[in-house]
């Protein structure tokens, strides 16, 4: 690629600009915490860098950025990955993450499955297992945790000395929503300690957030927001959820239940006196699928050769559309996110029909500045690998939370 490129500059300038503004550092004093997860996140994002291009983009001084980078190499968390001609002068030294200098592993308790992961600090997955369960018991939860666990310790895929915690993502109310098929003791969630439930089983600290939370902050940090950094996300599981992410900082809302969607009124006629999820969600799907005589077990049972499915998935897909939009326009009116993001279960090919049916619902309404949607990023699994990165935030990523701290010191 060249560097001269008339195509090329204005992206790069684009990008430089972009990651300037949402990667500033801070010279306030005693926050040079915050400063060394600034620099860690911007040679994250930009792939490879330069001392000199670190300094222009957070705006930190070159003795700064100088100490910080000798700390980060010192940690592990980065390498010199050598140097590289420049237009003139000498060759600027380049620095990159290193993948394997930190790790977390991030858990999803749902209604339909219990997912666990384990991810490096450049995003990769390095060990995944999913139990199909409907409604699983907390015991069960934990007991199949703790196997899983023991595979992973097992695997010598993963550093324990460099496992920074665990995130767990779960829907908030989990116990409370009626689902289909819901059994009667499933309530006993309500009154679970988390903490107190996985300590034996998870020996490293624990991060608890709600799913679509989790899977938002995931797309965030190593999907679609690292080029759109705000955006709705929706989350289409065994329940729908949803997550706002406003210039790169997921938005929680006064209670901590921004984004819930789900629970909208759905303002279609089929749909009088439901919530938005009754329609929307993988539960309301299986429930249409058994009704209709159609044995499905799994998600990848939705995608089977069987003309009655594909005609029950088909009208569920239309029915989930015209349940969507009305949320969807209020979100564009409201909030002006540059995209709507959809993830979750979903396979692919029903979530690319989804998409482009409300997309064309979108553009009939013929609203100013209407968001597209758009499949996510981190559609697989993102609750789990957006659990996963919740460490990170708390240890080694910048957050507002760390910010807000630095400002208080």
């Amino acid at each position: 690629m060249n560097g001269s490129d008339p195509l090329v500059r204005p992206a790069l300038c684009e990008r430089g600009a972009r990651l300037g503004v949402s990667l500033s550092g801070t010279n306030l004093e005693r926050a040079g915490d915050y400063n060394q997860r600034t620099v860690l996140q911007a040679i994250r994002v930009s792939g490879e860098i330069s001392r000199s291009g670190l300094a222009a983009i957070t705006g930190l001084t070159a003795p700064t950025i100088a100490n910080i980078t000798r700390r980060l190499l010192d940690a592990g968390l980065i390498s010199d990955a050598g140097r590289r001609q420049g237009a003139r002068g000498q060759p600027a030294s380049q620095l990159v993450i290193n993948p394997s200098g930190a790790c977390a592993i991030g858990i999803n308790i749902d209604r339909d499955h219990i997912t666990i992961v384990s991810l490096d600090l450049g995003g990769t997955v390095l060990t995944r297992a999913t139990c199909e369960v409907a409604f699983a018991m907390p015991d069960m939860v934990a007991a199949w945790l703790a196997e899983e666990v023991a595979r992973i310790r097992a695997s010598g895929l993963v550093d324990e000395n460099r496992i920074l915690g665990v995130g767990v993502a779960m829907p908030d109310d989990i116990g409370r929503v009626a689902l289909p098929h819901r059994p009667p003791g499933y309530g006993v969630w309500n009154d679970i300690d988390l903490r107190g439930l996985l300590a034996g089983v998870l020996p490293w600290p624990m991060h608890i957030d709600n799913d679509a939370a989790a899977a938002a902050i995931g797309e965030a940090q190593f999907g679609s927001g690292l080029s759109m950094p705000s955006f709705f996300y929706i989350l289409v599981s065994a329940g729908l959820g949803g997550g706002l992410v406003i210039d790169g900082s997921y938005f929680r809302g006064a209670g901590g239940r921004s984004g819930e969607i789900g629970f909208m009124p759905d303002m279609t006629r089929r749909g009088a006196g439901r919530a938005v999820q009754e329609t929307v969600s993988l539960s309301a799907l299986y429930e249409r699928l058994e009704a209709a005589g159609c044995a499905v077990t799994g998600v990848e049972g939705l995608t089977a050769d069987d003309p009655v499915l594909a005609e029950v998935v088909r009208g569920w897909t239309e029915d989930a559309a015209q349940s969507l939009i009305e949320p969807l326009i209020a979100v564009n009116c409201l909030v002006d996110p540059a995209v709507v993001l959809i993830g979750g279960r979903l396979p692919t090919t029903l979530t690319e029909a989804l998409v482009h049916r409300l997309n064309g619902m979108l553009d009939a309404a013929a609203l100013p500045g209407i968001a597209r949607v758009r499949r996510a990023t981190m559609a697989d699994d993102a609750p789990a690998v957006g659990a996963a990165i919740l460490p990170f935030l708390h240890h080694v990523l910048p957050s507002d939370a760390i910010l807000m701290q630095a400002r208080r010191s």
